[in-house]
């Protein structure tokens, strides 16, 4: 009995060995296919290190200004007896906006104005009376005194007219109204907002190391979300004098043409300044940088060892680089690159270094410096 258990744990122990065996090689075999497999080269598109000739320009953010702007206040208290204006209108200056009551000043300069009247008769017969030596010399400068006091007493009351007839101090754009049909508005209460809004000023600040490349003259353009992709161009009208000391900015104004009206005062814009010349560069697309914090790289494709009878095999090479400004869909190499390198230009974020790769720029992108999307 014993023997044939001995004889089965034998048995089943040169079964395990066989397959073990069997699976052990089957296992190194797998390991020695892996070690030989080769994966098939990815597909990039590539683009060459290209020589651009770039404006000069230097970039802020800026705000819009009123070449003449102003909320128009009641100058002294009364009633609103009439409001002459359409909100969003444009007026000419001089032009009639509020009517308040005056009724009271109406009544008033009739009878200065009788007043007047019999004064300066006293005032002529006093005169000829004078002349005469029938009338005293006081009583002659009395009658000049009370033809004074009514002519001053008519420009006080007209003066007072004018303060109630509230009109446009210039030619503009009326704002939203603030009042309404007779209530009583007191001396300082808005009433609308006015802003000539063509020409507009463009506010913007810049380091103060720039200081000596700015002057009166130079262009600048603008852009704004309003505006869709167009750009509106103006020049430097003003150089503040004056370095701001808490940014160590200085302060530049532009002034823009803005027929159509499409800035508006307060608005946000971005700003160049183009200075005179240009500048020669090597461009990349942006597409083409692997961004990382510890610094950007490309990938160049480079030609390995040629085997007979058989095209070049292509592989990556990644190359770190420092970057400039950027213009449209390129950005400018300091450092890193040579011109006519073959760099891969989209992707980059898949790839590694020493990768073979097959190139097909079928649809490789169209690179632009002043792109203009179709659906912008």
């Amino acid at each position: 009995m014993k023997k044939y258990i001995l004889l089965s744990i034998l048995l089943l122990a040169g079964i395990a060995g066989i397959l073990g065996g069997i699976k052990y090689l089957q296992i190194d075999r797998m390991v020695a296919q892996g070690k030989e497999f080769s994966p098939p080269p990815a597909t990039v598109t590539v683009t060459p290190v290209a020589k651009m000739d770039w404006e000069v320009r230097l970039s802020a953010v800026g705000t819009l200004d009123a070449v003449q702007g102003v909320t128009v206040t009641a100058e002294l208290t009364g009633k609103v007896a009439r409001i002459a204006f359409e909100p969003g209108a444009y007026v000419q200056a001089g032009a009639l906006l509020v009517q308040q009551d005056i009724a009271t000043e109406t009544a008033q300069l009739r009878s200065a104005e009788a007043t007047l009247a019999l004064n300066r008769a006293n005032y002529d017969r006093a005169r000829e009376l004078r002349g005469e030596q029938v009338v005293t010399q006081a009583a002659f400068d009395q009658a000049l005194a009370n033809l004074k006091q009514a002519q001053a007493d008519i420009e006080r009351i007209k003066a007072t007219i004018s303060k109630k007839t509230i009109q446009a101090p210039f030619a503009g754009r009326l704002g939203i109204r603030r009042i309404n049909l007779g209530q009583i508005i007191k001396d300082g209460d808005p009433i609308v907002s006015l802003q000539a809004l063509d020409p507009i000023f463009v506010n913007f600040l810049l380091p103060q190391y720039e200081l000596a490349r700015l002057k009166a003259g130079l262009t600048v353009r603008v852009r704004a979300d309003v505006l869709a992709g167009e750009t509106i161009t103006g020049q430097i009208t003003a150089i503040n004098p004056q370095v701001e000391a808490e940014t160590r900015n200085i302060r530049v104004q532009g002034t823009l043409r803005n027929a159509n009206e499409k800035l508006r005062p307060g608005m946000f814009v971005n700003v160049e300044v183009l200075l005179p010349g240009q500048t020669n560069v090597l461009a990349i697309p942006t597409t083409s940088v692997l961004y990382a914090p510890y610094s950007d790289s490309v990938f160049i494709v480079e030609e390995g060892d040629t085997q007979a009878g058989a095209p070049p095999e292509k592989y990556l090479r990644q190359q770190f680089v420092r970057l400039g400004d950027t213009r449209g869909d390129f950005v400018s190499v300091i450092e890193g690159l040579q011109a006519d390198q073959q760099v891969v230009s989209t992707g980059v974020f898949k790839l590694r270094n020493q990768q073979k790769v097959v190139v097909n720029n079928k649809l490789a992108p169209n690179f632009q410096t002043k792109p203009r999307p179709d659906d912008s």
